[in-house]
């Protein structure tokens, strides 16, 4: 998977930069969003740069960042690792944008710790209690004598959303969690930290890390797409109104052998 990236990155480098205004009308498209969608949408962007000669510029500034984009009408798609909350739909409206929710992946979200860790399972509850605060040391749950470091994303990321709906059910977490911007950050920080814990899309999980089993399930693709892995969501490319033309034939991708066979490349699960 991280050769796929740096074959996909080269390809994409020259257009990801930060776009002022959407241009679904012209022969250019502009992305916005999550960090977890992003490597699909930036090798999205390869091949259909390759395919179409259209130029397509991916941003990776967060879910919520992804939304607002699409609401101010500065980008062609925005892409979400979580739906659209009822404060952004009601936003869109007033601003005259039609948010459509596209399904483009699926997604396991993998609880990861440093590979030297003894520990191979937890159960929700375990993970919950650990980020509440309330567990703080591994010997707790099966593993060394040594203080747990929480690693989280910010607010603003569709991953920290999913987290806390489906592990934490709301509850706070702990002040002591330290906050980084991306999947790829958390991983490198649980990579460099034997007393890590940190949680990222099953697309970035490689022999840096190692995912845990949540109650008594694995994160792989058979286990996301069966719907037994407990973590389990979908992944958007939201757009505004029925998505026509070059945005049509982009949000296309994952039906087509192409787009499902890159997004089985870059690690994640396809629905179609």
């Amino acid at each position: 998977m991280n050769m796929f990236r740096k074959i996909v990155f080269g390809a994409a480098v020259a257009s990801l930069m930060v776009a002022g205004n959407a241009s679904a009308a012209g022969n250019k498209l502009v992305l916005d969003g999550s960090t977890t969608v992003g490597p699909i949408a930036k090798a999205f962007a390869a091949h259909f740069q390759r395919k179409t000669g259209v130029e397509v510029t991916v941003s990776e500034s967060g879910s919520g960042n992804g939304a607002k984009s699409l609401i101010n009408r500065t980008c062609d798609i925005a892409d979400m690792s979580r739906p659209m909350k009822p404060n952004e739909l009601a936003a869109a409206k007033a601003n005259g944008v039609k948010p459509v929710q596209n399904v483009v992946a699926l997604d396991g979200m993998a609880v990861i710790v440093h590979p030297r860790n003894r520990v191979q399972a937890l159960t929700r509850a375990q993970i919950r209690d650990i980020y509440a605060g309330r567990i703080t040391n591994w010997s707790k749950v099966g593993g060394p004598n040594a203080p747990i470091v929480m690693i989280q994303r910010e607010s603003n990321s569709g991953t920290q959303d999913t987290f806390k709906e489906l592990v934490m059910h709301e509850e706070p977490i702990a002040p002591s969690a330290e906050t980084q911007a991306s999947n790829g950050a958390v991983k490198s920080r649980v990579a460099t930290t034997p007393t890590a814990i940190g949680f990222v899309g099953l697309g970035y999980v490689d022999r840096s890390v190692k995912s845990v089993a949540v109650d008594g399930v694995k994160a792989s693709v058979q286990t996301v797409k069966s719907g037994k892995y407990p973590i389990s969501r979908s992944l958007y490319m939201y757009t505004n109104g029925a998505p026509a033309g070059n945005v049509k034939k982009f949000i296309d991708l994952p039906k087509t052998p192409e787009g499902k066979k890159i997004i089985i490349e870059t690690g994640f699960v396809s629905k179609y």
